[in-house]
């Protein structure tokens, strides 16, 4: 066989497979790109659930593995830090209040940072003693009537106690968000960040037919006061970084996170 002939062959066959080839990764670059997203949603939830594991324990792990993880501690420091920064109580205080209300937060599994802007616009004075013109009672302003009935008989009745009082303030905070996430979720109210302004109206008493003047301020009074005090638990992250994406990953274990960015 002439020599331009065998040339003219091999060439002939490597354009077909070049061809062939050529098709063939398109064929995959298409079905790569076909499923995409929810890869790529996948990757960047895993990576915030990760992260969140890091930072925010209690909105991923398990309860005893969230106490008792390094970062319980370093979350109670912080806490404590913040609480003498307000210049408001004695720091064997803070050390005992600090304790209470991070572990409380773990349990029920909300920021802590949001119990402090709670407890900051309830009661910025940090009075155990304090009673409301209609009869709230404590550092986070629990009403007897309400609830001693229904949890005294897990969490005391002294509601004047620090400790008692927290545990009440935290699970009523939690049972308020998770009703209000689970109403989100439903369509009854507009998103996560809905369900966060709803669960906290409703801590206070501001809903449909109260006659609180101002009281739908209230959230809004809250993320002032965690801004404003909460700056060794954010560390620089803002509301967003320690409230709202970690209360939205425990609320719902991270799907709405791709939303949230």
């Amino acid at each position: 066989m002439p020599k331009f002939v065998r040339s003219f062959l091999a060439q002939s066959a490597l354009l077909a497979a070049a061809v062939g080839g050529a098709a063939y990764a398109t064929s995959r670059v298409d079905a790569v790109y076909v499923g995409r997203a929810p890869v790529v949603q996948r990757l960047v939830q895993q990576s915030w659930r990760d992260s969140a594991a890091a930072k925010a324990p209690w909105a991923v792990a398990h309860v005893d593995s969230a106490v008792a993880s390094p970062r319980f501690e370093a979350d109670r420091r912080a806490f404590v830090a913040d609480l003498m920064r307000t210049g408001r109580m004695s720091a064997e205080r803070a050390e005992s209040l600090a304790t209470y209300v991070v572990r409380e937060a773990y349990r029920k599994k909300v920021p802590p940072a949001l119990v402090l802007g709670v407890m900051l616009t309830e009661n910025d004075e940090f009075r155990s003693t304090a009673r409301s013109n209609v009869g709230a009672v404590g550092l986070m302003q629990v009403y007897p009537k309400v609830w001693v009935p229904t949890l005294g008989k897990r969490f005391g009745t002294d509601l004047r106690d620090d400790e008692t009082n927290v545990r009440y303030g935290v699970h009523i905070l939690s049972h308020y968000l998770r009703t209000s996430s689970d109403d989100a979720a439903s369509g009854g109210v507009a998103g996560a960040d809905g369900a966060l302004r709803r669960g906290l109206l409703r801590y206070n008493g501001c809903v449909r037919g109260t006659n609180t003047r101002g009281c739908h301020r209230y959230p809004d009074k809250v993320m002032r006061a965690v801004e404003r005090y909460a700056v060794a638990q954010c560390a620089g992250e803002g509301v967003a970084g320690c409230v709202e994406r970690p209360l939205r990953f425990a609320m719902r274990g991270g799907e709405e996170l791709v939303a949230a960015r």
